[in-house]
């Protein structure tokens, strides 16, 4: 039986949380299952039962840096598509409240001879907080077992109690480098700036799991005064810990770290040097758009994919300029990306950078760049979108129709009248949208 249906299977048998020999049964089948299905099932059940699971039960508790963002065009105001469906925010509380004999059995598989079990029950234990949480975490804190004391951290860190900080900066110096990384990423849970100085310090261990953990942790507490020891981390031999420290600066949103970034800019990691430029995309700020403009035109088009993006979340004129290599550039994804960000800035200066882009081959970048000149607004742009309502490509006519009734010009109706009877009910549609709109401008 493969791991996802064992899994499937596990979660099917629903046990009653009320009946603590059924939640003793289901830690038995989980203790005898593959590590790897014991954690999926383990994820698949909590979720069942109405624990909201915020966190990842593998040995990397860190999130990823960051995703690779290529947003989509834009909602159409007369596609009439419905309100969109949000996920549940269910948390525990809305979930049952176990009883003392059932959290008995959680309490015991804290010290269960599998791993994964006792991490399910410290997780399980912390979302419940009994009164008796804190003391039973801290106690196996400072167990002389490592895998204890680790487990022990894990649940000090999902309580969040800020006096328990103490422990977890005194497991810094533990002399297991699992129970150090566990303590440098229960204080990241705390987000205390009181962690800073020791988390600082933990930069220098030499476990690079431990000095990743770290970097992640000044990360969460989002607080200038980490950005110096975070430099420091940005020189670190190992590629990982460097580019988490990038993240972190990013989480740290602090005009104060673009000078800073320079040197993960120019890492030789790619990576690292993605994750840079998403720091500086995050942080916004009109200084990033110089010490981005280089990696417009990076060796890697992933890099220069990620640099067009942060110059779209900057959203300052002063980067339609740079952006201009980047619509004509080979890679497909990072022309789009650069359209999408001269449609973020929305200035009339990135009208004559986009319209080439409206006779590409690619019906994608046509409908892009169709996009931007609809977010920029320029009326300039009425002469190079009306020959797209003749496109072949139904979405290119659509989005040339909205960005037309977008700019607002009478000069565009003509167009637009002579599209009127588009074989297409979308275009028909997005038409007559945009000659209301224009109309209605007009009186």
């Amino acid at each position: 039986m493969t791991a996802v249906l064992l899994a499937a299977a596990l979660a099917a048998q629903q046990p009653d949380l009320r009946d603590a020999g059924a939640v003793n049964n289901l830690l038995a089948s989980l203790r005898t299952a593959d590590p790897a299905v014991c954690e999926m099932a383990g994820r698949t059940l909590t979720n069942q039962w109405g624990w909201g699971w915020s966190g990842d039960l593998a040995d990397e508790p860190m999130p990823a840096p960051m995703p690779t963002p290529m947003p989509v065009p834009m909602p159409m105001p007369f596609a009439g598509g419905g309100p969109g469906m949000s996920s549940p925010n269910v948390s525990h509380r809305a979930g049952m409240a176990l009883d003392a004999k059932v959290l008995a059995v959680f309490r015991t598989g804290l010290r269960d001879q599998s791993r994964c079990v006792r991490r399910i029950s410290a997780r399980v234990v912390a979302r419940e907080e009994p009164t008796w949480a804190a003391s039973e975490f801290g106690a196996l804190a400072k167990d002389a077992d490592a895998g204890l004391r680790e487990l022990g951290l894990l649940g000090l860190g999902e309580l969040e109690d800020p006096r328990t900080i103490g422990t977890m900066t005194n497991a810094l110096g533990d002399r297991d480098a699992n129970v150090r990384a566990m303590a440098a990423w229960a204080l990241g849970q705390l987000e205390s700036t009181q962690a800073i100085a020791p988390l600082g310090r933990a930069l220098g261990d030499e476990s690079p799991v431990v000095r990743r953990r770290a970097a992640w942790a000044l990360g969460e507490i989002e607080d200038e005064a980490a950005l110096t020891p975070l430099e420091r981390a940005l020189r670190d031999r190992d590629a990982t810990v460097r580019r988490t420290a990038a993240w972190a600066m990013g989480e740290i949103e602090s005009l104060k770290a673009v000078p800073l970034l320079r040197t993960a800019l120019a890492d030789s990691d790619p990576d690292v040097r993605r994750t840079a430029i998403w720091a500086v995309g995050e942080i916004e700020d009109v200084s990033g758009v110089d010490v981005l403009a280089p990696l417009v035109k990076d060796g890697d088009p992933l890099v220069r994919r990620m640099a067009v993006w942060a110059l779209g979340e900057i959203e300052s004129r002063r980067a339609v300029s740079v952006l201009a290599p980047a619509v004509r550039d080979s890679d497909r994804d990072v022309k789009l990306t650069a359209l999408w960000a001269l449609g973020q800035i929305e200035d009339g200066a990135g009208v004559d950078v986009v319209a080439p882009a409206l006779e590409d081959r690619d019906p994608d970048v046509r409908q892009m760049a169709a996009w931007a000149l609809g977010e920029i607004e320029d009326s300039t742009a009425v002469r190079g979108l009306s020959p797209l309502l003749k496109d072949p490509v139904t979405d290119v006519r659509v989005v040339a129709a909205w960005a037309l009734g977008q700019i607002e010009s009478g000069s565009a109706l003509p167009a637009l009248e002579a599209a009127k009877d588009d074989r297409s009910p979308a275009v028909r549609r997005a038409v007559q949208w945009a000659i209301r709109q224009i109309e209605d401008d007009r009186r």
